[in-house]
């Protein structure tokens, strides 16, 4: 398997859910696809060309400051947004790049409207900003679990049969806010299947080194699965627009979701093509000149 820059469009497109489309996860999407490849031993060697890119990109759009980037990772539990996030953004310069991981809702961010958490981590000009969970669980968990929506204290007039609907709108219109304000927008989904979830779960009980990633609450959750489904499907189908376009992307083979993850991001900064700043010809004239004074200091530290 081989991606070369010029590739990687035709390849993300693989992924991408047209905006607009009735969408069906089990029979448009399959969690085990690799692209018709097949797992090789140069499989890290292609990440790191990907993860390579990424750093190129974002050492311009740091450089650039006039932009942002903020890429949305949603999952079911075990999908692999963790490590995904820890192996994509490696070669990528801290300074230039934050993660967010939203959890329930606090005291102080249930005093204000769902998007106000999400606005307060929005990623700064020439910054990557990922959200690993979002916005976006406002019409996924709070959907399959609406007694959620009490402790949100929400006016009676809200709490109707076109809320779900009333969300969309305004997740809509936030991004297309944001984009027209300088922070572009890509939201990814990992789209493990309910086996390889049931396997990763198993996982985390009997290997000691992944106890910790153990939460009983996610057996519980497990139990929902179709409902999730079902509210992701209504999310891609309301909310994958022409700004902030959503991905689909397999998860049940992690080596291929963090190459398909690389290969998007990527895509994305190369579509935004940021580039250095150019200096003026006085700001290059004053250059040259501390060039010489730097050069006559060189000159007398050698002479000693």
């Amino acid at each position: 398997m081989h991606l070369q820059p010029s590739d990687f469009q035709t390849f993300v497109r693989h992924f991408l859910v047209e905006p607009g489309r009735p969408v069906n996860l089990k029979k448009d999407f399959d969690p085990a696809d690799t692209y018709g490849y097949a797992k090789s031993k140069n499989a890290d060697d292609i990440l790191q060309d990907g993860v390579e890119l990424l750093a190129e990109y974002q050492e311009k759009l740091y450089a650039e400051n006039s932009r942002a980037l903020l890429v949305v990772l949603q999952a079911l539990d075990a999908a692999g947004k963790d490590s995904t996030i820890k192996h994509v953004m490696s070669g990528v310069n801290p300074a230039g790049c934050q993660v967010t991981s939203f959890k329930a809702p606090s005291v102080e961010e249930l005093e204000h409207d769902y998007l106000w958490r999400c606005v307060k981590a929005l990623p700064a000009r020439g910054n990557i900003g990922i959200f690993n969970r979002s916005h976006y669980e406002e019409v996924l968990v709070v959907r399959v679990h609406p007694s959620f929506l009490d402790a949100q204290r929400l006016p009676p007039q809200t709490l109707g049969p076109e809320l779900w609907q009333q969300r969309f709108r305004q997740i809509n219109d936030f991004e297309r806010h944001l984009t027209e304000n300088g922070t572009e927008i890509v939201k990814i989904y990992l789209n493990v299947s309910k086996d390889k979830q049931l396997e990763r779960q198993l996982e985390r009980i009997d290997k000691p080194e992944k106890n910790w990633k153990f939460n009983p609450g996610d057996i519980e959750e497990r139990k929902h699965w179709d409902e999730y489904r079902s509210a992701y499907q209504q999310v891609f189908e309301h909310t994958s627009t022409a700004w902030a376009p959503w991905y689909v992307v397999p998860a049940d083979r992690k080596w291929f979701t963090r190459i398909a993850v690389a290969a998007i991001i990527a895509a994305k900064l190369m579509e935004m093509d940021p580039q250095f700043p150019t200096v003026s010809q006085a700001q290059r004239e004053k250059m040259l000149a501390c060039r010489e004074v730097l050069l006559a200091e060189q000159a007398v530290e050698s002479s000693r």
